[in-house]
């Protein structure tokens, strides 16, 4: 470096310091720091998972670079203004993008897993890498762990769709686990007596177990994993009594609103509203089961065709539970979340589909009493790379958490040893304050 360049560098160091908001601090003094995230005040979450991973420039973070489907990437659709100042949003969305003071899509969600869908899944649902040690519990799970159901008899925490043990318990144990359900009209298997069992039959059988349970205390009380299961015995028989199995009366709402949710995605988003009426706090609700494109949201090869129809799809059953919620006074107190494994890349496949893209994606938010209207994060133009404000897995689930009332940072105990509920995650300042 000659003399020149050393006093050019010098100078531009010395103006910068000067118009640094540190400036005039004592040498070696820290920045001042932030007031703490006000905690958030939903009561309740509905998560809504779409299984494969949705391409979020063909979504909520749609550019107005046209893809031709073949070698020129960019967005497969028209983009439409939104509600949200400078948000676009794919053409089929123009329900949700008149909704969107409802809505803050968070835009720059990343993650390192790409090519494994059960990885990424894991990540996305415990917000933390696979450990050899440790099992770590699913965002439901650690939601009915701190703010448990909100009525005796109910569960805190329900799963309308595949069961496994990414969205489990983990070190937490069996009564931080899911209700599964298979069907919306019947209710968990298990909870309804079979028809060749009377109501006198099963209250011998209950009596007969408890005679067993009382003979087994003394052993319980030494052996937690014993303890635990006689506690999920008691919510089951908790459930079969109380008030949870009318929630799946779904013929008791009008014709008018069952016909506004239509299809068997939006039945479970209906009653997904009403288990939360009867506090369940935290549900998952997943989107295309049956796989109506062929390929759910995996769209790669000729899946990207039919594309379309999914998203179409989310527009109307999301946008009528909207409304649905705010109806009942329950939008601010139910955080909305829409998420997948990962994103897609604007690039095109060699089929005309897309792949897997984790280093920037979109997570979309929504009502829980958080600042919604408003994005969090800037992507690049393609939208596969985050250029302002990226947000972490463990960022998300920081956010996530704070909402629902929960500290970030609250440890939960695996036998003596204390697991942060976060992998170090903060939530997003600007959805709070």
């Amino acid at each position: 470096m000659n003399r020149r360049e050393f006093v050019r560098r010098a100078s531009l160091a010395s103006c910068s310091t000067l118009l640094s908001p540190l400036a005039g601090l004592p040498l070696g003094a820290a920045e001042p720091a932030l007031p703490p995230v006000p905690a958030g005040k939903a009561e309740h979450c509905i998560m809504i998972w779409l299984g494969g991973g949705m391409a979020q420039i063909d979504t909520f973070d749609a550019k107005k670079i046209r893809g031709d489907g073949k070698k020129v990437a960019g967005c497969y659709y028209d983009t439409i203004e939104t509600a949200i100042p400078g948000a676009l949003f794919s053409e089929h969305l123009p329900n949700l993008a008149r909704r969107g003071e409802f809505l803050a899509p968070v835009r720059t969600v990343h993650h390192n897993v790409i090519d494994e869908h059960a990885a990424a899944t894991n990540r996305m649902h415990t917000g933390r890498p696979t450990s050899g040690s440790l099992v770590y519990p699913s965002i439901g799970s650690l939601v009915a762990a701190t703010k448990r159901s909100a009525a005796d008899g109910i569960p805190p925490y329900v799963l309308m769709g595949y069961p496994s043990a990414t969205r489990g318990p983990g070190f937490l144990g069996p009564k931080a686990g899911f209700v599964y359900l298979t069907d919306t009209a019947k209710g968990p298997e298990g909870l309804s007596l079979p028809p060749d069992i009377s109501t006198d039959r099963a209250r011998r059988r209950e009596s007969l177990l408890a005679t067993l349970r009382r003979a087994a205390a003394p052993s319980a009380g030494r052996d937690p994993a014993l303890a635990a299961y006689g506690e999920a015995l008691d919510q089951c028989f908790s459930l079969q009594n109380g008030d949870f199995l009318k929630a799946f009366q779904l013929a008791s709402e009008k014709d008018s609103t069952r016909a506004a949710f239509g299809d068997e995605f939006g039945q479970r988003c209906l009653l997904a509203r009403r288990l939360i009426q009867r506090g369940v706090r935290f549900i998952e609700v997943g989107f295309n089961l049956n796989f109506v494109n062929g390929a759910g949201w995996d769209t790669h090869n000729a899946a990207q065709l039919d594309l379309h129809v999914l998203i179409k799809g989310l527009d109307h059953v999301l946008s009528t539970l909207i409304d649905d919620l705010k109806a009942h006074g329950l939008l601010e107190k139910t955080l909305l979340v829409v998420s997948g494994e990962f994103g897609r890349p604007a690039e095109f496949d060699s089929g005309g589909g897309r792949g897997h893209h984790g280093k920037c994606f979109t997570v979309l938010l929504g009502g829980g009493g958080i600042k919604t209207g408003q994005c969090v994060g800037e992507s690049n133009e393609l939208a596969m790379a985050a250029v302002a404000d990226p947000v972490s897995v463990p960022d998300l689930f920081a956010t996530i958490l704070n909402a629902m009332g929960v500290d970030p940072a609250k440890k939960l105990m695996d036998g003596e040893r204390p697991v942060p509920v976060t992998d170090g995650g903060r939530p997003v300042r600007k959805l709070f304050v």
